[in-house]
């Protein structure tokens, strides 16, 4: 194929396609009709003589030659979208951006603190918005720039950028004075007879820790499920109840005093929470700031020295 024939737009949803597995969701994303967009991949199909797409259920799967095609086309048009871009560098001072984040209720409480003091020194006309959305949508979000970036414990983004910022485990919480701690030592950890024992406060937002009281056949154990996090160490505090944590969460309501953080037998309880953002804006100033900020205050040191080119 002669490149001179070459039409730019082509590439731009022949890529949106490559992500989204979708011709509807592409054209939503570049903000033109579905037929379109349709045209437009059925134009690069003639000037390649390949396929690129066949159906596959609830939208289209790339051929081989597509797959070897996606890597260099994203990154020529990430090189042009930096090119092409009016801000060349960030000058947090004066800047008044406003930055938009995924966190769980869980992720507001541990990150947001020393976030917005660093944003108050170091760019205090900056705005912080959270924007809380299904796992299976973040990946899309960063990539249409709805988000600049995630963060958290989110399995399955394979399609987005991302770094560990810290290794935690899951911890039970529960009031210090709690008869199921009458006899145990300090910090022993619970065995599965004595978890077997507990009642338990679940939050549904928050799978993985339903998913361990699954595990464990724990479920008819639970006597309150509750939407959001944030009320349930209150409860658990006044009641007899216990709920699996984060560990690192639940050693700063023991540091205020009246609870207590044992760890427990429990199956795939360690996890990584991990930076995540869209290659599409490695390159753009005002995110790469924000992204080597959020490394610099949360990021620990022997996932920072795995990151380091």
């Amino acid at each position: 194929m002669d490149i001179k024939n070459l039409d730019l737009n082509l590439l731009r949803v022949f890529d949106a396609v490559y992500r989204h597995c979708s011709v509807s969701r592409a054209a939503e994303e570049l903000g033109m009709s579905q037929p379109a967009a349709s045209q437009a991949v059925t134009r690069l199909r003639l000037l390649l003589g390949n396929p690129l797409f066949e159906r596959a259920h609830a939208g289209v799967r790339p051929t081989p030659r597509a797959e070897r095609l996606a890597l260099a086309v994203r990154q020529a048009l990430e090189t042009l979208e930096v090119a092409m871009s009016e801000a060349q560098s960030f000058e947090p001072l004066q800047a008044r951006q406003r930055f938009r984040i995924h966190l769980s209720d869980i992720g507001e409480a541990r990150f947001l603190p020393p976030l917005m003091q660093a944003l108050h020194q170091r760019a205090p006309h900056v705005q912080l918005e959270t924007l809380p959305m299904p796992l299976d949508g973040i990946a899309d979000a960063l990539d249409r720039g709805t988000l600049d970036i995630a963060i958290g414990f989110l399995p399955g983004g394979t399609r987005t950028r991302q770094t560990v910022l810290l290794s935690d485990h899951y911890g039970v919480l529960l009031r210090s004075g709690h008869p199921a701690l009458a006899h145990l030592p300090e910090d022993a950890p619970l065995a599965l007879a004595t978890l077997r024992q507990l009642d338990f406060a679940a939050v549904r937002s928050h799978s993985e820790t339903l998913r361990i009281l699954q595990a464990l056949r724990l479920d008819e154990r639970i006597r309150l499920s509750a939407a959001h996090f944030m009320a349930v160490p209150s409860i658990v505090g006044k009641t007899d109840l216990a709920v699996i944590m984060p560990a690192e969460i639940a050693a700063g309501f023991v540091e205020r005093g009246g609870y207590a953080v044992r760890d427990a037998d429990l199956p795939d309880h360690r996890f990584d929470v991990s930076l995540h953002w869209s290659w599409r804006f490695e390159q753009e100033p005002a995110k790469r700031w924000l992204r080597e900020l959020v490394c610099e205050l949360f990021q620990q040191p022997r996932h920072r020295e795995a990151a380091a080119p």
